[in-house]
């Protein structure tokens, strides 16, 4: 299966891709600097990227929490990203009403988690002919996810991923089974591994949430091994100052060598796939 995204033509069977930014628009000069950054990293390995921002994160812990620029503002961000770095661009929706605005300037939408099983909302998302990016929610069995991609597919919208991104398991702590990467992937669409929001603590520090970042080499290693067909992380250039789940987030300087292992692993699975 082949996605066009942006001109950009990845063969999702072959190739490792990575979503990956900041959490949230902070402000223009971050997500450009953060786009820039990672497209150089990317581009060195021939990764194909796409750039990923909320402009809203409407699923704040705390009502004092950042939630982003907005709409209007943030749309207009990504929108300048896509165009004048040439990057295809993610970011979330999280009302029907959104969909379409939306769907003009981004090259995947994303629904949350928790609304993983709004229909209303993956219908609105489906229409738009973009990519609809779904993670699966805490709540949910991988199984479960062939009901979201028969919504998609009901709607005339073929082009779904499936983002695993662990389950509850308890108060404050995710789990991953990661038995749900080849069940979702029997579903004929490509899924992707959420490493750093699977290793979030949802709620851990009482009004915001924790995280245990010092695992994401283990995950995301582990996670390729398994046959992924590409990963989400949440970069950022300051973890402990991102103004949204900086305690789960990979340091920007991390990644050039996590990502030059994670080709590698990538390779040796295609070399032992060879018949």
């Amino acid at each position: 299966m082949r996605y066009l995204i942006s001109g950009l033509d990845v063969d999702l069977a072959r190739d490792l891709f990575l979503i990956a930014g900041p959490c949230v628009i902070e402000s223009r000069d971050h997500a450009f600097f953060m786009a820039s950054e990672l497209k150089k990293i990317t581009s060195a390995l021939q990764v194909p990227f796409v750039f990923k921002a909320s402009y809203d994160k409407a699923n704040r812990t705390s009502i004092k929490s950042f939630r982003g620029l907005g709409m209007k503002e943030g749309l207009k961000i990504l929108g300048d990203v896509r165009e004048k770095l040439q990057l295809p661009v993610l970011s979330d929706v999280h009302e029907p009403s959104q969909c379409q605005p939306a769907g003009e300037v981004l090259d995947i939408l994303q629904i949350p988690a928790f609304l993983s099983r709004q229909t209303d909302l993956i219908l609105a998302a489906a229409d738009t002919g973009r990519i609809v990016n779904v993670k699966k929610g805490q709540f949910l069995a991988p199984w479960e996810m062939k009901n979201v991609v028969e919504k998609m597919r009901e709607a005339g919208n073929d082009r779904v991923l499936l983002t695993e991104r662990g389950a509850s398991f308890g108060y404050n702590n995710l789990v991953v089974d990661f038995r749900s990467f080849p069940i979702m992937q029997s579903f004929g669409c490509p899924v992707a591994f959420d490493v750093t929001h699977s290793l979030q603590l949802p709620g851990g520090q009482g009004q915001s949430s924790g995280g245990q970042p010092e695992y994401i080499p283990h995950f995301a290693r582990a996670g390729v091994a398994a046959g992924v067909d590409g990963l989400f992380m949440e970069v950022h250039d300051n973890p402990a100052k991102a103004l949204s789940d900086g305690p789960n987030a990979l340091k920007l300087s991390l990644l050039p060598g996590l990502l030059e292992q994670l080709v590698e692993i990538r390779k040796c699975l295609k070399k032992t796939s060879r018949p």
